[in-house]
């Protein structure tokens, strides 16, 4: 067998040390492995299909990832719980990608139409019927819902249009009382008093930066961003790994005590492979545009490059994956998370991008991680990427065991956005060779 059928997603630039990890994995799929569960793109529309061919691998999964987004939910509001979550900002940000590396319209015209839904000619929100009938309007009493405002931010960098400024400075002002834990990190929610999730730190920071660059209020914006990133880092290592608990609990906000935390520390049990990863892609990201001269600069950059050597030392050797609980996989029980996965991909490469990181020293780490994510998906038999190994919507976990039983689920929302970002990376270099002569000009990518 030739190497290029073995591996016809030469695109990849890593395509060299990949052909390294090929002997111990020919003819083997993850994803043929995986037992039947639960679909998490169960609300997609039944006839969608598209021409990609089963059990072949496209020439890039960014894209075909993307289109099949597109194809099973044509309006994404229709998507998942709700008509606006965390998701589908998540997956603007990747579209947004691949908009940057090959200058196809349909990326912005798929996200504007989302959004255009949300936000009337004055700036103001409003209600979009959600998959289950109901009607929502946005609101802000949590981080997650925050995560989307780093969408308005782009429509306004491309279109200038002060409607979407309008809309994500209503989200900036949703900031300006909300509950902070004494250290100054942000609850997850106004609704769970004390508790700081790692989730959380993604999901408001992501708006934040955005809206510092484009929109304004530089100062306070780098300033929250650092602290949320530094606050957290103080509380919930584990030990001196570089590596991240899942949540922190401080009492005396006047609620009851959550089932998880350790008493003494106010510390969940584990360090979760997915909530790692969302800190690992604030971080990487911060460091794209922190500038040089922040009082915490360098903090945050030893925050990366600990957290970068720790990924390096638990990246499982045989898979290229990193397990559900990312530092016990000598433990028969743990299996290796796409989503987290994905996610950690993304932000060494981003690292590499940025000279934070030695690319002598992690390009295989990259390489490993593409190809171990990459095992983990298929096209199905109507030409859709379906995305294996990973679980939906994960609150914070009393222990171990819950962590590693939780119910996986085929196409998992976190791990098909995940799959994407760190597709679209490693792919970019290749996907910049699809752009046409004359197509439209965007910013630089970040």
């Amino acid at each position: 067998m030739k190497e290029s059928e073995i591996y016809p997603m030469c695109a990849c630039p890593y395509f060299a040390a990949l052909l390294l990890l090929a002997a111990p994995v020919i003819g083997v799929c993850a994803a043929d492995n995986t037992r039947t569960v639960p679909d998490a793109a169960a609300t997609a529309v039944p006839t969608a299909h598209l021409d990609y061919k089963p059990g072949e691998e496209p020439r890039f999964w960014s894209v075909a990832l993307a289109d099949t987004i597109m194809a099973r939910w044509p309006d994404y509001s229709r998507a998942y719980w709700n008509s606006w979550t965390y998701v589908h900002g998540y997956s603007f940000f990747g579209f947004d990608m691949l908009y940057h590396a090959t200058g196809d319209k349909k990326y912005f015209d798929y996200t504007k139409r989302f959004i255009d839904q949300f936000v009337d000619e004055q700036g103001d929100f409003r209600a979009v019927v959600n998959i289950k009938g109901q009607t929502n309007r946005p609101t802000f009493n949590n981080l997650d819902n925050m995560m989307i405002g780093n969408t308005l931010v782009m429509l306004y960098e491309y279109t200038k249009d002060d409607r979407y400024k309008k809309a994500a400075t209503k989200i900036r002002r949703a900031l300006d009382d909300y509950p902070r834990n004494n250290d100054g990190g942000f609850w997850h929610a106004r609704g769970l008093p004390g508790q700081m999730w790692i989730d959380g730190i993604f999901m408001g920071q992501m708006f934040l930066m955005r809206y510092s660059k484009s929109v304004g209020d530089s100062e306070y914006c780098w300033d929250e961003v650092t602290r949320q990133i530094t606050a957290y880092a103080k509380r919930a290592q584990r030990d001196d790994s570089g590596l991240y608990f899942h949540g922190v609990y401080e009492p005396g906000h006047g609620e009851k005590v959550p089932k998880w935390p350790d008493p003494k520390t106010g510390l969940s049990p584990e360090v979760w492979s997915e909530g790692l990863g969302w800190y690992a892609l604030v971080v990487a990201e911060a460091l794209a545009d922190l500038p040089k001269n922040h009082p915490k600069r360098t903090e945050v950059e030893d925050i990366f490059r600990r957290l970068a050597a720790g990924l390096k030392r638990t990246q499982d050797a045989k898979s290229g994956r990193w397990f559900q609980v990312v530092d016990k996989g000598d433990q028969p029980d743990n299996w290796t998370d796409n989503s987290g996965s994905a996610m950690f991909t993304y932000a060494i490469e981003r690292g590499i991008e940025l000279g934070l990181l030695d690319k002598a020293e992690y390009a295989l780490v990259v390489a490993k991680g593409y190809h171990g994510i990459t095992e983990n998906a298929k096209i199905n038999d109507r030409g859709l990427v379906d995305i294996y190994s990973a679980c939906d919507g994960v609150g914070v976990q009393t222990s171990y065991a819950k962590y590693i039983n939780y119910k996986q689920s085929l196409n998992a929302k976190e791990a098909v956005v995940g799959f994407l970002w760190a597709t679209a990376i490693v792919e970019r270099s290749d996907l910049q060779k699809l752009k046409r002569p004359g197509s439209r000009s965007t910013p630089d990518a970040k």
